[in-house]
């Protein structure tokens, strides 16, 4: 975007950007300064190529046990959370991809993205890259991230189902939606919403070479487990797979999001826009892998090409970013943070309830 840049307006020019922070705006640019400097934008290959090793290790894993102790219940169920899992770490690996934050040329990031999300997810690059890239520029903004379009499900934030309220929108009863999100959330998301509308995108879109790489996909998966399970069989693994990886997504994705502010387009600066939409959880081992480090998702959306595991070397310096301008670092427990889920959906079904009631 370098090139197409003209310059930024004068202060007496009218703006679009009424709440921007000039001052936040020159010292983000000092911090993205200091982390180039500090060649935190450098990859390191053997991280991504670990990732991809356990990855494929699970993958082989999975084939070996039922390969080996046969179809029955236990070994089915035991491969399912295997193969759910390697489902997971793909997804957070092809997001590293899809960000451009591996290799120096996008060329190569395009390539593997499309590699990783087409022939180890069965889903199409194309897509994702159109709905994250609108999510990272406008996160939790209405009518324009398409994560918080929830198509009258749930009603998110404070705004919204104050409106729905008002205008006696009654598509659900949201006052329960806290309640149902673990019936029609975490379980539908991916092996019903996703995989359809994937699969109708590229078809729509006659995007044939997404659709040839999530072909090889399903060829492999089918050809592998169809010899042990039948058709119907292994159609109803692969559902019981989408089904675990789901649940996992839907948490570790909206534990940084749902719970923060979501509203209209305030018009503010990049900075502060990003603080407002998303928390960080605490650093470990297992958080940092279960999560895909999007634990720090602070530092993921202020510098979106980032190798995932400079994160940490960078917060430091994110956190004395906002105490110099009073604006919060939200950091929670991980357990702490998906219960936050729950409660913030409550909170919006009650802002809903009362309006609905004209309380």
């Amino acid at each position: 975007m370098k090139p197409l840049l003209v310059g930024e307006l004068a202060p007496e020019e009218p703006s679009q950007d009424r709440g921007k922070n000039s001052q936040i705006t020159e010292d983000f640019r000092a911090l993205k300064k200091t982390a180039e400097d500090l060649k935190l934008f450098k990859t390191n290959h053997l991280f991504f190529l670990l990732l991809l090793a356990h990855i494929i290790a699970m993958e082989s894993l999975a084939w070996f046990i039922i390969f080996y102790f046969g179809n029955g219940w236990i070994p089915t169920l035991i491969t399912t959370f295997v193969l759910a899992t390697s489902q997971v770490q793909a997804g957070w690996l092809q997001h590293d991809y899809g960000h451009l934050s591996v290799y120096k040329k996008s060329r190569w990031n395009h390539i593997v993205h499309k590699f990783i999300i087409g022939h180890m997810k069965g889903a199409s690059a194309n897509w994702w890259n159109h709905r994250h890239f609108q999510h990272h520029a406008k996160p939790n903004i209405f009518h324009k991230d398409p994560d918080v379009n929830m198509l009258h499900v749930f009603v998110l934030g404070e705004w919204q189902p104050i409106e729905y309220g008002k205008k006696k929108l009654k598509y659900l009863p949201y006052n329960h939606q806290h309640e149902y999100f673990f019936l029609i959330g975490p379980p539908l998301l991916i092996p019903m919403y996703f995989q359809y509308q994937i699969i109708m995108t590229m078809i729509v879109r006659k995007d044939w070479v997404d659709l040839a790489w999530a072909i090889s996909y399903y060829s492999r998966f089918f050809i592998t487990y169809i010899p042990f399970y039948g058709i119907l069989g292994a159609l109803l693994f692969l559902n019981f797979i989408r089904f675990l990886e789901s649940h996992w997504f839907v948490w570790v994705t909206q534990m940084n999001h749902i719970v923060m502010e979501i509203d209209r387009e305030p018009y503010r600066d990049w900075f502060s826009s990003q603080l407002a939409a998303t928390c960080n959880v605490e650093q470990s081992f297992f958080n940092d892998w279960f999560s895909g480090h999007l634990n720090f998702q602070i530092e993921h959306h202020l510098f979106p090409t980032m190798p995932r595991h400079n994160f940490h070397k960078i917060a430091p310096l994110v956190k004395s970013l906002c105490a110099k301008h009073g604006i919060k670092y939200q950091e929670k427990p991980l357990l702490r943070a998906l219960l936050d889920i729950i409660h913030s959906l409550k909170k919006s079904g009650q802002l809903w309830l009362d309006a609905y009631l004209h309380k």
